[in-house]
């Protein structure tokens, strides 16, 4: 029997993780943030409206955050390489049916259904195993992973104009199909790593499967509250900024720069808060309120700008946006313990799905309304502050990453936001077999 380590490795092998955990990232969330260019496209070739064509990138958002709980659980049964590897093959067919389509309702089921279903198997279990090999320096190898996101905007969003001037969008969909393919060899290289304090068999039921008993925590109903409220409003850029930068004369080369500033802010500010939060000068329970209440004063400024301001205001969106996304997992350990942190993931997503689902179909319906986005930016920004606030209800109890009263290493099943007294663990017989955590 292959023995156990005594903790996360907390780097080797977990940088090649922390490397798949990058790729997998830029070729969801990375994709789909650029995916808005073609949106105008096709709600010209199909003579639909803003409001039908944003229902494309809603429902592959909402699909692939709602059926996260589906991937972590799969994975919690089988291991994250096979449902990864499987997830990147759907995701590929997603966008190879979509070039194919004659209707909205196909774009609907390939892009929306299909692809959305495969990158819900590959998100949650990717950066689920990440956290697990890392410690001391969790949130900066998770900002480091999910600067995939901002990169992949960076070359994508450029990348994506010229195919669509230069094939049509069904050109752009076949060759996107065949670089999401690229998801597979990333699962491969996700090694499982067995920890003390994981369960000696996989959860028994569809409940304990799906981590649905971590909502019986005080601070993980808290946080979950505040995330559905943020999930309203954070993913409406990835839909409409770039046709907001149209709407406002930039052209599809302007607009695709606007874009480009938002994912460099984004990529830089992962990195640099995660170095922060990892130093455990300021709890991480403050910090995801404050970067959280940026990120949606952000939006309010880019609902307004125009021209040179709009520039500035997506690139200050991008840097506070970017600041709030380490920060949003790197918090999950401390909240559930290490043992349920591939769970807690799937159920994140899940929430901010539910918002996710809603916030672009609302904007493009007060884009329909109004003429512009500016009504969409504000009342979406809006969403986010007032999921901040709901932040601030998590217990001031939560210490940093390195408080001084904690031992220089950190027994592995838990995490180490967690008060030392407690363990929280997610235990297959349910709820009611784990202790409770102040956090």
């Amino acid at each position: 029997m292959t023995p156990k380590p005594a903790g996360p490795p907390d780097g080797g092998w977990g940088w090649v993780v922390a490397a798949a955990a990058f790729a997998v990232n830029g070729l969801s969330y990375g994709l789909l943030r650029s995916l808005g260019l073609a949106l105008p496209d096709l709600a010209e070739h199909f003579d639909r409206s803003a409001q039908d064509t944003a229902w494309v990138s809603a429902l592959a958002l909402a699909v692939q955050q709602a059926a996260s709980p589906v991937g972590s659980a799969l994975s919690t049964r089988w291991g994250a390489r096979p449902v990864v590897m499987v997830g990147g093959v759907l995701t590929s067919l997603g966008f190879v049916f979509s070039a194919f389509a004659r209707s909205l309702l196909h774009l609907y089921l390939g892009l929306g259904v299909l692809a959305g279903f495969g990158w819900a198997l590959v998100f949650a279990p990717a950066l689920g195993t990440l956290s697990r090999y890392f410690s001391r320096r969790r949130v900066l190898a998770v900002g480091l992973a999910l600067t995939g996101n901002g990169a992949s905007s960076l070359l994508l969003a450029p990348t994506l104009q010229f195919l669509l001037d230069t094939f049509g969008w069904r050109g752009a969909l076949l060759l996107l199909g065949a670089i999401t393919l690229h998801l597979t060899p990333c699962g491969a290289l996700l090694r499982p790593l067995t920890l003390p304090g994981d369960a000696p068999a996989p959860p028994r039921g569809p409940l304990a499967a799906l981590g649905l008993g971590l909502f019986t925590r005080r601070a993980f109903s808290v946080f979950a509250l505040g995330t559905a409220l943020v999930g309203g409003g954070y993913f409406v850029p990835y839909v409409h900024l770039a046709p907001h930068a149209l709407d406002r004369g930039l052209g599809g080369y302007g607009a695709a720069l606007v874009v480009a500033v938002a994912a460099v802010g984004d990529a830089g500010a992962r990195l640099v808060c995660g170095w922060l939060a990892d130093q455990g000068w300021v709890p991480l329970s403050r910090l995801l309120a404050v970067f959280g209440a940026l990120t949606g004063l952000g939006l309010l400024a880019v609902g307004l700008g125009w021209g040179g301001p709009l520039l500035a205001a997506a690139g200050a969106y991008g840097l506070s946006a970017g600041s709030y996304a380490p920060l949003v997992f790197g918090v999950l350990p401390g909240l559930v313990g290490i043992g349920g942190v591939v769970q807690a993931t799937g159920l994140m997503m899940m929430l901010m799905s539910l918002g996710g689902l809603l916030g672009p179909p609302l904007s493009g319906f007060l884009r329909d309304e109004t003429g512009d986005f500016t009504a969409s930016f504000l009342v979406c920004g809006s969403f986010i502050l007032s999921g901040s606030f709901i932040y601030m209800g998590l217990p001031a109890a939560l210490p940093s990453c390195r408080s001084a009263s904690h031992p220089a290493t950190f027994p592995p099943e838990r995490g180490e936001l967690l008060p030392a007294p407690q363990v929280a663990l997610l235990s297959p017989g349910g709820p009611h077999s784990s202790l409770d955590t102040a956090c």
